[in-house]
């Protein structure tokens, strides 16, 4: 048995209607970032991470 194009409209429209149209969207953007972190987790690239950077109070790296 294959899923073909209306069987894949059918199932859109049933997740649409279940979730909405803007909780469906985040959902997507989710595992659109999700499907991209793995994709590149598996190929092997080595990346920067964006790691969120530590604040620093403003006299702390001043040089007298």
């Amino acid at each position: 048995m294959e899923i073909g194009l209306p069987e894949l409209l059918i199932i859109l429209v049933i997740v649409i209607v279940l979730l909405g149209p803007g909780r469906f969207g985040k959902v997507l953007g989710e595992f659109g970032s999700g499907l991209k972190s793995f994709k590149d987790n598996f190929s092997g690239d080595k990346k920067d991470v964006d790691l969120p950077k530590a604040s620093k109070s403003e006299g702390e790296n001043k040089i007298s």
